[in-house]
């Protein structure tokens, strides 16, 4: 409704029963207005309303609870439909590519005599044993390159399906891919299994982009770090979910290996029968869809409250700047000066991600465990304690970053990790000179662990969202699932030749990296916690040498 010479106007009812019970249209936002143009009532009339609108507007704009306290959580911020969507969404996605990391190293031995198997009764002699390494070479690094593609497919089904729907129809990838390697022992043909997993990494490039596009734009500002953090979480668990069902006494058997990869159909049916439920994006629904009662409806939904009017002025605010813009191309992006530095940064903060070496971990735990004294038979019981350190570190992280923020965290990650590298270098070349010198390694390596799950785990997914745009936001995120899959089939490819030629050095490399990214980002990275679209982007300005795109009406007041 408009009002005032046409200015956007919203209905407010002032709270005093006894003075003034008349409901009055004011221009938004409220606290630009005199107290006497805000109600006709009386002086106690008009107090009381100031102080509400205050309280539902100008202290949420800058960041703030009722309280008054900067950036603390209420429970009122957590309700019921967003911890379930939030849930539900990470167990069907990003608990799935966390699980398909670690599930096949429990089976390595039994999959490659599967495939020898297969290939002496087809061929009638037995496979050579460099192209089974070349088979198995293939069977982990092509779930990468099924990453990449899934990237690649989000943004053209994203604005086709939306948010929801492209998570929903994601299960069918991992579906058919469970089904493909559950079979593929009984069919007696591993190319099911190959392609099985190149399904799979379909499904993780897929669920990669859409869950943290979904989670940052159903979550109110407030909390949109800590429920940004529920994907990495879930990766974690699925990682430690993948160690425990491949334990011996489990599903890690000759005879039962294929249900660990069955088991995948489980998440993705939970997901399946659960999301249609809940509501689409709020902002996918009026940016794309125009559906701006439906919107409404799913703001109200997931923030558990009927009045959700400031919410929907900063959307329809940031709707009115775009309205003739369609989305933008990952080359358009690229060109873009007014977010050159906002990629830079997404850019380097995937490929620390996964150039950071915690790959490097895995390859070194078992022989450093050995060495240690620990009994082959144990070696995968304690290995457990590595995915246990995982989740509770995101978890720890969770509960953290809406009060220390993403800078430090990142910043602190990375440098932690650079330290205990170099420490863990020291002790892998003095190991055999001291028997304690190992258990310093197996320290090092949980400490590594930790402080990567604690901020660089997952912060990258939390920090694309909110760098950029609606319009802008697909196409960023094709941009940093792209440098995650190549880093990701990079690492997988190059280091047993960095591991061969440096040896226990190798080390140092990552080492250099993580603290090359902490300086980065001490010099870079602004702070986000809290913080709308316009002001991330007004922190950015100075460094791309340009305006930001004005996302707001006349009068708003500038953001602190």
């Amino acid at each position: 409704m408009t009002g005032n010479g046409g200015k956007p106007t919203v209905p407010v009812s002032c709270s005093d029963k006894t003075d003034c019970r008349i409901s009055c249209w004011v221009p938004a936002p409220l606290w630009t207005l005199p107290p006497a143009q805000r109600c006709p009532g009386t002086a106690r009339g008009q107090r009381s309303m100031d102080s509400r609108a205050w309280a539902h507007t100008g202290a949420a704009e800058h960041g703030r609870t009722r309280r008054g306290t900067p950036g603390r959580r209420t429970r009122k911020d957590w309700s019921c439909s967003l911890i379930v969507a939030s849930l539900v969404g990470a167990f069907g996605s990003s608990f799935l590519y966390g699980y398909n990391l670690s599930v096949v190293n429990a089976p390595t031995r039994y999959i490659k005599s599967f495939y020898n198997e297969s290939w002496e009764r087809r061929h009638g002699h037995p496979i050579d044993p460099d192209t089974l390494t070349l088979l198995w070479s293939v069977t982990v690094s092509i779930f990468a390159i099924g990453g990449l593609v899934g990237t690649l497919m989000v943004k053209l089904i994203g604005k086709v399906l939306g948010r929801k729907y492209t998570l929903l129809v994601n299960n069918g990838f991992a579906i058919s891919a469970a089904l493909l390697m559950a079979c593929s022992l009984q069919a007696g043909a591993f190319e099911m299994l190959i392609v099985g997993r190149f399904i799979m990494g379909v499904d993780g490039g897929i669920a990669l982009s859409a869950l943290p596009m979904y989670l940052n734009e159903i979550s109110p500002k407030e909390i949109r770090g800590s429920l940004g953090q529920v994907t990495a979480i879930f990766i974690c668990i699925g990682v430690f979910a993948g160690q425990v069902l491949g334990l011996p006494e489990l599903l890690g058997k000759e005879s039962t290996w294929p249900y660990l990869f069955g088991v995948i159909v489980v998440p993705a049916l939970v997901q399946l029968v659960s999301l249609p439920f809940l509501p689409e994006s709020p902002h996918y629904l009026l940016f794309e869809k125009h559906d701006q009662a439906g919107a409404k409806k799913a703001f109200q939904t997931f923030l558990g409250k009927e009045d959700v009017s400031r919410e929907m002025e900063e959307v329809l605010i940031e709707s009115r700047v775009q309205r003739n813009i369609q989305l933008v191309s990952v080359l358009e992006l690229l060109r873009s000066p007014s977010v050159r530095w906002q990629v830079i940064t997404v850019v380097v903060t995937m490929a620390c991600y996964q150039l950071c070496g915690l790959n490097a971990i895995w390859f070194y735990t078992n022989s450093i465990f050995g060495k240690a004294g620990i009994p082959p038979e144990k070696i995968p019981y304690i290995t457990l304690s590595t995915g246990g350190i995982e989740t509770l570190a995101a978890i720890f992280s969770g509960l953290v970053i809406e009060r220390l923020g993403r800078r430090p965290l990142l910043m602190g990650g990375f440098g932690l990790m650079a330290l205990f590298f170099g420490i863990l270098t020291i002790t892998l070349t003095l190991q055999d000179h001291a028997p304690g010198i190992p258990y310093l390694s197996i320290i090092c390596i949980l400490a590594i662990i930790a402080s990567f799950c604690s901020g660089p785990g997952g912060i990258p997914f939390i920090l694309t969202g909110e760098f950029f745009q609606q319009s802008q936001r697909p196409a960023a995120f094709i941009i940093a699932g792209t440098v995650n899959w190549l880093s990701n089939f990079a690492v997988g490819l190059l280091f047993p030749f960095i591991q061969k030629s440096l040896d226990t050095y190798c080390f140092l490399v990552f080492a250099a990296i993580c603290l090359a990214g902490a300086v980065y980002f001490y010099f870079v990275l602004p702070e986000t916690k809290n913080r709308t679209h316009a002001e991330i982007s007004q922190a950015f300005a100075k460094r791309n040498k340009t305006h930001p795109p004005d996302n707001t009406d006349p009068g708003t007041p500038e953001p602190r």
